[in-house]
């Protein structure tokens, strides 16, 4: 099999990977079967940002992520090789504004680019308007996998079908929604400054007054390998469990 690594730390993974009898390419190889993205969410969405469409398995990084009994690194790297490994596809959204079009696993939103400023926009959904004028830091569509992510921190809540839209600090009592995968959103900018962000991408889209950027479900899916090892619930009560030992004592 050819692997190609992903992630600021993916060489801790190489040896084991020769060892076994794997062969190391470079991710824009044509014959590469799969990408290892090594680390966290991060190197994830990362990996299918920088390179979309292609196979990807996600592992945490032991370092800041341990896993449990169930799924040492060793065995995860065992079933990718043995091609014991559940294939997931996960839905994208697009977001669009002018000729300018971007995609995303987990979400797209825009937000206020001055902090002290609030954002004024408008929100038609499938053509309807559902919101006339909203003042506030932003809005954002997330996909069923990011509504664990930057959608929960707002809602308090996540969702297992459909897609959600999402209301930063609005002034408004706006009901956060969850709508059926293939709505289409519209928002107008009213008064800004604001930018358009989507997944971890360090690019931001600078959008003006009268701007107006439809967001809906991509023709594009990103293909993961191993998704379930990944999101373990037991890994992640590890990991939380590590991640608070000692802070009890810390003095603030």
């Amino acid at each position: 099999m050819k692997i190609a690594l992903y992630g600021k730390r993916s060489s801790l993974v190489e040896e084991m990977l020769i060892q076994r009898g794997a062969e190391l390419v470079s991710p824009d190889a044509p014959d590469c079967d799969v990408i290892l993205c090594y680390g966290g969410d991060g190197a994830m969405l990362g990996a299918e940002l920088r390179y979309p469409g292609k196979l990807k398995m996600p592992v945490r990084d032991l370092e800041t992520a341990p896993h449990c009994l169930h799924h040492p690194l060793e065995e995860q790297l065992d079933a990718l090789l043995q091609g014991r490994l559940k294939r997931s596809e996960l839905m994208k959204l697009e977001g669009i504004t002018g000729d300018v079009r971007r995609q995303a696993v987990n979400d797209v939103f825009i937000h206020n680019t001055n902090n002290v400023s609030a954002l004024r926009y408008q929100v038609k959904i499938d053509d309807e308007i559902y919101a006339r004028e909203v003042v506030g830091d932003g809005v954002g569509v997330s996909t069923v996998h990011g509504s664990t992510a930057y959608y929960r921190s707002i809602t308090h809540g996540s969702f297992r079908v459909g897609i959600g839209i999402a209301f930063s600090n609005s002034t408004e009592l706006l009901n956060h929604l969850v709508l059926r995968e293939d709505s289409v959103i519209k928002v107008r900018i009213l008064r800004g400054p604001s930018e358009l962000v989507f997944d971890n991408s360090s690019e931001t889209l600078p959008l003006h007054e009268g701007d107006i950027i439809t967001i809906r479900k991509s023709d594009q899916v990103a293909q993961i390998l191993g998704l379930d090892l990944f999101m373990c619930p037991e890994c992640r009560r590890i990991r939380r469990e590590q991640r608070t030992n000692g802070f009890e004592d810390m003095p603030l």
